[in-house]
């Protein structure tokens, strides 16, 4: 067995396949647009679909917003350096939430980001 995507809500596509691709870095995998049930499904990631697990983005057509309840946590992504990709964001323009700098009770560099749509993102070294 093997995870092979997380999938989240959004309400704008385009302002999110943004974010994703410019600020985060992921890549575009594959999109499919259902219009006979009014809602299209993209799958981004750092490498290929069958090799790493990838984020599904699901837009529902006339769906601006959802309620992020308080079940969700985060996803997490891996990068060399937490100062450098936090700065990396801010300049393409990502909201960083939670600057660079040890966890609490703990000395593991993390910081979290959020998207379009309030879904917050750790970063911390791979």
């Amino acid at each position: 067995m093997r995870m092979l995507h997380a999938m989240l809500r959004v309400g704008d596509l385009d302002k999110s396949l943004a974010f994703y691709e410019n600020v985060l870095e992921m890549k575009l995998i594959r999109r499919h647009d259902y219009p006979e049930h009014e809602f299209t499904l993209a799958y981004l990631g750092y490498g290929a679909e069958s090799e790493v697990t990838v984020l599904e983005l699901t837009h529902n057509w006339g769906t601006e917003s959802y309620d992020l309840g308080n079940a969700y946590g985060h996803i997490a992504i891996g990068v060399e350096d937490v100062y450098k990709a936090c700065d990396k964001i801010k300049a393409a323009g990502g909201n960083v939430i939670r600057e660079a700098g040890p966890m609490q009770g703990g000395d593991t560099v993390i910081a979290f980001v959020e998207d379009p749509d309030g879904y917050k993102i750790e970063l911390l070294v791979d």
